[in-house]
């Protein structure tokens, strides 16, 4: 990276307890010199943080969230952008964009990217969106008011639920863009028209001096300990998994701890109750890395029930999965989505359908009942996950990434 560069990074909302992989990517990307800004659409709502978020040194910006809360900026911010050279390319897309996406969520996004060019690091050379949807958005405009490159890291959700039409002319605009599984990848690279060399697939991994070398012994007395981390949202199938637990056979002594809060939280303690087993559920809410990592280290199953929401959205490859089988916990998951390009189904864990709860029911029962068999897998997972998905070939690959377009750039002023 040349002397003097840096890289300003846009995110929905930082920091998330959600967002553990963007956390270490900014982390990653530090320790490899990168000097990086952060500007958040949204305020931290989260009760507590990562200990890996007080190790980011970059500064952080909090963009208007709601542009009429903050009439002023947003104002002072349009008068600087529409004095830039870019403005009028950054309108004309804008206004094309409004066309087909008539929404106020479409004019906040112009107005965020006004205030985020006008208070721009002027030592700014690239822009990097997190999310394809409206981070990317505003990324976008932003870049071309201050005729800068911008890149983007796509995930999950805005992967398969931004419109097409927005996908593509994103991907024409940025100078490349990468992703997290193959089945992301290979959606995005249909959408690439002429340029599917821009799409690339680069694995989140994970760093393993955070998650220690599994050394678990079996349980032979008390309940067989299930845990499950993730948001109580519709993609994440715990309806599914309540289902599948009322399904065990009731001499299988069992209880489940789940960290993460999210929508449904209500409906699903209620349905739980309904089943008769929320007296065997620990509701832990949202918990940082520690507590995460604390489950991990007692838990005997990990089990998450991903499938597609009705909406489109679906996950990416959870981290959750990574963490959890690098600690030596066997997992149970469903084959939605990237899972499968982590789990070999009964080689390093147990793969199901989605959205089937006696299937699910099924491949929890069978690791449940047998811990030799459970811890067979448990061995053969850790084994895999530390040797296919350490973070730093990601994060080396992306820093590659980050460094063309300013290397070109210093190559042009030169």
């Amino acid at each position: 990276m040349q002397a003097g560069s840096r890289i300003t990074v846009i995110v929905k909302g930082y920091p998330r307890l959600s967002e553990t992989f963007i956390a270490q990517e900014l982390h990653g990307l530090e320790a490899r010199g990168f000097a990086l800004d952060i500007q958040s659409m949204r305020a931290p709502y989260d009760p507590a943080t990562h200990p890996i978020h007080e190790e980011i040194r970059a500064p952080v910006t909090y963009l208007p969230e709601y542009l009429w809360r903050e009439p002023l900026r947003v104002f002072r911010g349009w008068r600087r952008a529409r004095r830039m050279p870019g403005y009028r390319a950054a309108r004309t897309r804008f206004r094309a964009d409004w066309r087909r996406d008539r929404t106020p969520n479409r004019i906040r996004r112009f107005g965020q990217a006004c205030v985020l060019a006008a208070e721009l690091n002027p030592k700014t050379d690239l822009l990097y969106a997190h999310f394809l949807h409206t981070p990317a958005s505003v990324t976008r405009y932003a870049a071309a008011m201050r005729d800068l490159p911008f890149a983007v890291s796509a995930h999950a959700k805005d992967i398969w639920t931004t419109p097409d039409w927005d996908i593509s002319e994103k991907i024409t605009d940025a100078a490349w863009l990468t992703t997290c599984t193959k089945a992301g990848a290979e959606r995005l690279r249909t959408l690439a028209g002429g340029d599917p060399d821009k799409v690339r697939l680069h694995y989140h991994g994970l760093d393993f001096a955070r998650f220690p070398t599994p050394d678990k012994s079996d349980n032979t007395n008390g309940p067989v300990l299930f845990a499950s981390v993730g948001r109580l949202v519709a993609k994440k199938g715990y309806d599914d998994l309540l289902d599948a637990l009322a399904r065990l056979p009731e001499d299988l002594d069992w209880r489940l701890e789940h960290i993460g809060g999210g929508t449904l939280s209500g409906e699903l303690l209620d349905q739980a109750t309904r089943l008769g087993i929320g007296g065997r559920i620990d509701w832990h809410g949202r918990q940082p890395q520690t507590e995460v990592r604390a489950l991990l280290a007692r838990a005997d199953l990990f089990v998450l029930a991903s499938k597609i929401a009705p909406d489109g959205d679906r996950d990416g490859l959870p981290n959750v999965l990574l963490e959890a089988q690098s600690m030596g916990v066997a997992c149970v998951a469903t084959d939605a989505a990237g899972i499968p390009e982590l789990i070999t189904h009964d080689e390093t864990g147990i793969l199901v359908p989605p959205a089937d709860p006696a299937a699910l029911a099924s491949g929890i029962q069978a690791l449940a009942s047998d811990p030799q068999r459970r811890a067979e897998i448990a061995r053969a997972g850790a084994a895999a996950v530390r040797a296919r998905f350490d973070m730093n070939a990601g994060l080396d690959a992306i820093a590659k990434d980050l460094r063309a377009p300013l290397t070109s750039k210093n190559a042009v002023a030169a």
